[in-house]
């Protein structure tokens, strides 16, 4: 039998550092308020979960996380029955835990999900909002303080994995992109520790690597990239080492692209 789905579950944490690009806050907020679902889109790596986990913490909210993948069903964000000692009990899935509890569910990736997810999603992201279960029979109404975001890439996704439009038009949805220059200068030093003076070329770098994005990479260097890097080099690793590390190898295992990217980075960092 398949086990159940286990959400990571965080409770009034302080909030995660975020730097926010506009009014992606206030959005967030007023969509809370007025029960609106709401569609977190941008490239891998941009800070959607970051800007997600940031909200939960500073309005006070559970956050029940999932990532999705091309085996989630429905029945694991709702729950199943299982056998614990010898007898068949209901077990709640993440979702149906985030509805009786309340709080924000999450789902991570939501397009990687199987086709069922949606059917499940449209009654709370409507102005229903209720999850019906329907081998317990229960029609779960969620309270006011139970909020439903979920995320995707659109750059990243093919055509067989999108959000049909009677899914999206559920949800307001925001649209992630990079920093600019300088706001990204400043969240990489303020996460890794290193000084603005020598994150700037890294971040110069990675704004050169993701125009090839398309072309010869199917996904740009991310925020989350950077950090990575930063924080090698803040520990004592060369330059050239935490670039090839943390900026490069992961991008491509293609030979000729990979030094074609290294020819880049000795372009900009020297």
């Amino acid at each position: 039998m398949k086990p159940a789905l286990h959400a990571v579950e965080a409770v009034v944490p302080p909030p995660p550092y975020y730097a926010p690009a506009g009014h992606e806050c206030a959005l967030f907020e007023q969509a809370w308020k007025r029960r609106v679902p709401l569609l977190v889109k941008g490239p891998t790596g941009c800070g959607k979960t970051r800007f997600v986990a940031h909200m939960a913490a500073k309005l006070g909210l559970p956050l029940f996380t999932v990532s999705c993948h091309d085996d989630l069903t429905a029945a694991d964000l709702t729950g199943r029955y299982l056998l614990k000692g010898g007898e068949t009990v209901w077990v709640d899935g993440p979702l149906t835990r985030a509805v009786r509890q309340g709080g924000i569910c999450y789902l991570d990736e939501v397009v990687e999900a199987r086709k069922d997810v949606a059917v499940v999603l449209h009654p709370l992201a409507d102005d229903r909002r209720v999850l019906p279960l329907e081998r317990t029979g229960e029609e779960l109404a969620a309270p006011p303080h139970f909020m439903l975001v979920v995320s995707y890439n659109p750059g990243y996704q093919s055509l067989l994995k999108t959000l049909k439009p009677s899914t999206r038009q559920r949800f307001a949805a925001i649209e992630f992109g990079f920093l600019p220059h300088d706001q990204e200068v400043a969240v990489v030093a303020a996460e890794s520790g290193l000084s603005p003076e020598r994150v700037a070329p890294l971040v110069t770098l990675a704004t050169r690597l993701r125009k090839l994005k398309g072309h010869d990479l199917e996904e740009g260097v991310s925020t989350r990239l950077l950090v990575y890097c930063a924080s090698l080099i803040a520990e004592g690793l060369p330059l050239r080492d935490a670039v090839l590390a943390a900026m490069i190898e992961p991008l491509t295992d293609d030979a000729d692209v990979k030094a074609a990217l290294i020819e880049v980075a000795n372009a900009v960092i020297g």
